[in-house]
């Protein structure tokens, strides 16, 4: 979901592992050479999912990475198989309530600038959490811990699948 930390837990996870991190809204704003919000109102949502669709075919079939997808990514069913079949996934789930706390400034995120940002947060948890379930291998309850935190649990649950040796 928007605001759940992905960028800035999985950018903390990459280091950690010492792996490059992308971020798929970054490249796609690199390779449009204007904000998502921009294209957005230009083109609409279709054109922009498609355009995330071949960015996230890319990133999965590049050299090991953590990725950080938009948080839409999920509304395709290609990505979601895409990225269960050639990566781990890792769900930061966040209550649309804790959401709203976090973003309740934000005037960035295009689907959040709408009268009611909370009831907004509801419908597309509504509709993503079970996407997000699907695509998932590893799903960690965010809450409010820090990032440190975060990327520790993300850490643990790689380890306990057996996916890295034990960490110092």
């Amino acid at each position: 979901m928007p605001g759940s930390g992905k960028s800035t837990v999985g950018r903390q996870l990459a280091r950690r592992l010492d792996l490059p991190f992308h971020d798929s809204d970054q490249v796609i704003e690199q390779r449009i050479g204007c904000s998502i919000r921009d294209f957005f109102a230009r083109v609409g949502e279709p054109a922009f999912r498609d355009l995330e669709a071949e960015v996230i075919r890319e990133l999965a079939a590049g050299v090991p990475s953590v990725i950080a997808t938009g948080g839409g990514a999920v509304l395709r069913p290609e990505n979601r198989e895409c990225l269960h079949s050639r990566a781990q996934v890792v769900y930061l789930r966040s209550s649309p309530e804790e959401l709203h706390r976090r973003l309740r400034h934000d005037t960035v995120r295009p689907l959040l600038q709408v009268q009611d940002p909370l009831a907004r947060l509801r419908e597309l948890f509504a509709v993503r959490d079970p996407l997000y379930r699907e695509a998932a291998h590893f799903t960690i309850e965010t809450g409010r811990p820090s990032v440190h935190t975060l990327v520790n649990m993300v850490m643990m649950q790689l380890e306990l699948a057996g996916l890295l040796g034990p960490q110092p």
